[in-house]
């Protein structure tokens, strides 16, 4: 009876991961932020509060998958939601700069308990159920679930933002608090038997990882395409701010910034549609260099004009990363041992984070402190980054001639 149970546990889990994603993913805030942000404080405090959302993730990115593994993946997936709920809270309520960190803190804190957790439980949960072979279908259609839930919330959330600022934020505390319902719902998968890994293993078999040429050249690869994956994600919505002021239409950047975020996400998706065939057409270096230059044209782009044609360029924001980001993962996996994978993908991650963050306080240093972000302070801000990311992906293409970037093809 109680295997019965454990199965029907199993299954309602795996039915409901998909919508868990959903509602993790109506951020109805994700549009307006930095709006909101400048509008309470100046446009250097809303760069710096970003800074502290995405430290908050980098100082937790490893302890929550220490946590994750050790309390389950139900508790931390719990304690995620909590935090994320909170967190939206305090920034609805706002009023000063100490509240918005706050609420910025725990926001960091739900993503980070989040981050590795909800994919192992998808895992571990299909595992258990005997339906292993269904992992990659059930990927797939999880991240259909969280382009729907982005995609939504964006424009929802820009509409919302007109009514009244604070809505997105409270909106979004209602979302965790479904997510918070889907989780008590949900089942822990039963613990599977592993191997216990010294520290000192772990931290030698990382230090062989890092000598691998090829391992490196991702890495790297990978924390700068995070970087100027989110220069959009922070600076786009002064840009949409300043163009239409430029047309007398700034009290509808929210709506706009909406539209324009759930564009998209609806272009992404597209993308993915492409992306195997330019794998295949193309070969792994020049797709994946072809993605970052994607990147840092966007970010030039955006330096040289505030004209209205170029928002359109936004949204193209996330197609770099449906060309590069499974193809990445997939050429890393097989190069990583089983008892540092995790750990390299988190410091994978923790990498772009913590690069991303320290460029954006020394672009937090050369803005003005009053008011709104101005347009040439905006524009000098990503001409730096523009200058940077040339300069990187010449290195890049230079040193791709002497690694085999490209996985050795398989003989019959």
């Amino acid at each position: 009876m109680s295997a019965v149970r454990d199965q029907a546990g199993l299954q309602r889990t795996i039915a409901l991961i998909p919508w868990y994603q959903l509602f993790n993913n109506l951020l109805f805030w994700q549009a307006v932020w930095f709006l909101y942000f400048q509008s309470e404080l100046s446009g250097a405090e809303a760069i710096i509060l970003y800074t502290v959302y995405d430290m908050s993730i980098t100082v937790l990115e490893v302890p929550s998958g220490y946590f994750s593994d050790r309390m389950g993946r139900r508790w931390t997936l719990l304690l995620s939601a909590l935090c994320a709920l909170t967190g939206c809270i305090a920034l609805a309520v706002g009023g000063s700069f100490a509240m918005l960190a706050m609420g910025q803190c725990l926001l960091g804190a739900g993503s980070a308990f989040k981050s590795g957790t909800d994919s192992s439980l998808l895992f571990e949960s299909l595992t258990a159920a005997g339906r292993s072979d269904e992992v990659e279908a059930q990927e797939v259609r999880v991240w259909r679930f969280s382009l729907t839930g982005l995609a939504l919330s964006a424009v929802i959330g820009g509409a919302m933002s007109l009514w009244s600022p604070v809505l997105p934020f409270y909106a979004t505390a209602a979302a965790f608090a479904v997510v918070l319902l889907l989780v008590i719902l949900m089942q822990e998968p039963p613990a599977r038997a592993g191997t216990v890994i010294t520290l000192r293993g772990q931290l030698g078999a990382l230090r062989l990882a890092f000598l691998n040429p090829v391992l490196t050249w991702l890495f790297v690869l990978a924390v700068l395409m995070y970087a100027f994956s989110h220069l959009p994600f922070v600076f786009g919505q002064p840009f949409i701010l300043t163009t239409l002021g430029n047309y007398g239409l700034a009290t509808e950047a929210p709506l706009v910034s909406g539209m324009v975020t759930s564009a998209m996400m609806i272009v992404a998706a597209l993308a993915s549609l492409i992306a195997l065939g330019a794998r295949r057409r193309l070969g792994l270096p020049l797709l994946l260099l072809l993605a970052f230059g994607l990147q840092i044209a966007l970010a030039g782009a955006l330096a040289l004009s505030t004209s209205a044609l170029v928002i359109g360029v936004l949204l193209l924001r996330m197609v770099p990363d449906s060309l590069s980001g499974p193809f990445i993962t997939a050429r890393i996996q097989p190069l990583l041992e089983d008892s540092t994978r995790a750990t390299y993908m988190s410091l994978k991650s923790l990498g772009g984070k913590v690069f991303f963050a320290a460029t954006l306080l020394l672009a937090a240093t050369s803005a003005t402190d009053a008011g709104l972000l101005p347009a040439d302070d905006l524009q000098r801000i990503l001409g730096w980054y523009t200058a940077g990311g040339l300069t990187c992906i010449a290195v890049l293409a230079l040193s791709a001639k002497y690694i085999a970037i490209e996985p050795p093809q398989k003989t019959e």
